[in-house]
């Protein structure tokens, strides 16, 4: 029997890196995987490809404004999505194969299969040949990640009513597509439809999309794709979805009780995502699972088991692959006697739409709630020469601070590059700057990041020179 310090059953962005760390810090590390490509979620079916399939669709998108630079396209300009998907497939297999590199590189055991538990200190591995092994471990870390949620009432087919994982390798733009929900992944693979000549309807439940943003950007972005195309219907329940031959029904109701009908070729199930034990049998090892199946864990992210931990989308918290790295870098120190820290209060948010919405710290609704006496400062991009300069006009960025400290606690943004921005204040926030220390950096003109200046310089006595 093969016996080492870390196993880690599986390896999403939480997993890898989690073995990364420990193999760097001497641990004899093994890690398991079900499927046969590494990365789990994000990278085959998640954040990897729909980004590529996000670029792709924005390049087609941009050939409408090129007039506008410039530049003539004469003849016919056509989107073949078999080959864009084939794209965003090898895309997919390269950074797939990178993972499998830095596990060899860094003299990782990985181990094809189904890992369960045998016991606390046991793993089995069922191999896709129907053959099992079964190796020891002085300690365990599940980073077996999330599954797409759906509703009781609704059948999923995979092929008219289909979650992320399909609508990532469609064979034809819908001609209408109906989401169910209006959070991140909805909104992405939204647009990326949209471009390419869907029409599209986001039926959401609450009263507005991405509702776990501060409230202005979700307006902001809201205006913004329905100019682009995009239809909403915030404050709608789902009553039934129902596939009609080729096509799809969607009923919803809406707060007055009246009942709409949304006829489509395809529904996105977009409702959430769940932490996904199945088959784990973390009962045989003791582990102690909660109501809503996430793993339980204290503030080292271990278990209830003191040498088993878990970490990523199968425990709380944001469902982000950045969070889950974080979370399995942790635990590798934690095993090595370090003394590692998260600030969750700082993990970024991002929504790879164009524009991009990104935020960090808290939001005015939190502050609100939590009754912070705050101020806020504004800078809209279009007051930027950059964004002039490059036609990217809408959006805005906005930082809250603490009205006595000046202390910066949250910053929102949505705009051009705004998923690269947000690491600007992410640095700040951790070294507990000021607005004013902000506004007092030199920032490269011109620049997007400049908004965030004039936003620290809003925040600080108002006093943004560009508005």
């Amino acid at each position: 029997m093969s016996s080492f310090d870390v196993v880690i059953i599986g390896s999403g962005p939480g997993g890898y890196v989690s073995a990364i760390r420990c193999a760097q810090l001497g641990f004899k590390t093994a890690i398991i995987e079900k499927y046969s490509t590494l990365g789990g979620t994000c990278l085959n079916v998640g954040c990897i490809p729909s980004k590529a399939l996000l670029a792709s669709s924005h390049h087609y998108s941009e050939i409408a404004h090129f007039a506008d630079h410039g530049i003539e396209v004469s003849g016919e300009v056509k989107v073949n999505l078999e080959k864009m998907i084939a794209r965003k497939q090898a895309v997919v297999d390269q950074t797939s194969g990178g993972v499998k590199f830095l596990m060899d590189k860094n003299k990782i055991t990985v181990l094809e299969g189904l890992g369960s538990f045998v016991d606390a200190t046991h793993v089995a591995v069922a191999k896709a040949d129907g053959t099992s092994e079964t190796i020891e471990a002085k300690n365990i870390i599940i980073a077996t990640g999330s599954k797409p949620s759906s509703l009781p009432f609704i059948k999923i087919d995979k092929e008219r009513i289909i979650t992320s994982t399909e609508a990532l390798k469609l064979k034809e733009v819908p001609k209408h597509l109906v989401i169910i929900g209006g959070g991140v992944i909805g909104i992405e693979l939204g647009q990326v439809y949209l471009r390419l000549g869907a029409q599209v309807s986001v039926v959401e439940y609450l009263d507005r999309i991405i509702p776990g943003m501060d409230a202005s950007l979700s307006k902001e972005l809201t205006k913004v794709l329905k100019k682009q195309g995009m239809k909403f219907y915030v404050s709608h329940k789902v009553k039934s979805v129902e596939r009609n031959g080729e096509g799809v029904v969607v009923q919803a109701e809406n707060a007055k009780g009246e009942t709409i009908t949304l006829e489509g070729d395809y529904s996105l199930v977009s409702v959430g995502r769940r932490p996904y034990t199945d088959g784990l049998n973390a009962d045989k090892a003791g582990v102690k699972i909660s109501d809503r199946g996430m793993v339980e864990v204290n503030d080292h992210l271990q278990t209830n088991i003191p040498n088993i931990y878990a970490i990523g989308d199968v425990v709380r918290g944001a469902m982000l692959a950045h969070k889950a790295e974080e979370e399995g870098a942790m635990v590798a120190e934690i095993l090595a006697g370090q003394k590692p820290h998260i600030d969750y209060n700082l993990i970024p948010g991002v929504v790879y739409t164009w524009p991009e919405v990104a935020a960090v710290g808290q939001t005015e609704d939190q502050l609100k709630a939590a009754g912070v006496d705050y101020k806020s400062g504004s800078f809209p991009f279009k007051a930027l020469g950059r964004a002039r300069a490059g036609g990217d006009l809408d959006g805005f960025v906005k930082i809250l601070a603490d009205a006595k400290t000046d202390e910066v606690l949250g910053v929102h943004m949505i705009g051009a590059r705004c998923a690269d921005l947000i690491a600007e204040a992410v640095t700040a926030m951790e070294f507990k700057a000021s607005a004013e220390d902000i506004s007092r950096m030199s920032h490269a003109h011109p620049t997007f990041a400049e908004a965030i200046k004039e936003a620290a310089l809003a925040a600080t006595d108002n006093r943004a020179l560009h508005v």
